[in-house]
């Protein structure tokens, strides 16, 4: 969640979004960040980015480093979820540390 920005939240029922290219996460996180009223730079030291990056995930540059990418969609309080893969009989949770 953006805790720099506490008052920003998405309604999650409403912000379920398929995404099947880079331009259409770069257009959907686009939308999510003015929709709560951020600027590109806001966006960028919330979520320890920097400027330069924010502007190339939001054109869907497909050439960027995937943990800063889910940095970002971290600090709009989004998540990722994956849909249509097999089933697993346990879940897997991995932590910011990797383990």
């Amino acid at each position: 969640m953006f805790h720099n920005f506490p008052s920003g939240k998405i309604d999650k029922a409403k912000s379920m979004i398929r995404i099947h290219s880079t331009q259409s996460l770069g257009l959907a996180l686009r939308a999510a960040r003015k929709q709560l009223g951020l600027t590109q730079s806001q966006l960028a030291l919330a979520a320890g980015v920097g400027l330069r990056f924010i502007v190339d995930l939001e054109a869907g540059k497909p050439t960027l480093r995937l943990e800063q990418v889910l940095r970002v969609i971290d600090a709009l309080g989004g998540e990722v979820v994956l849909a249509g893969l097999p089933e697993q009989s346990t879940v897997i949770k991995i932590g910011s540390d990797g383990t």
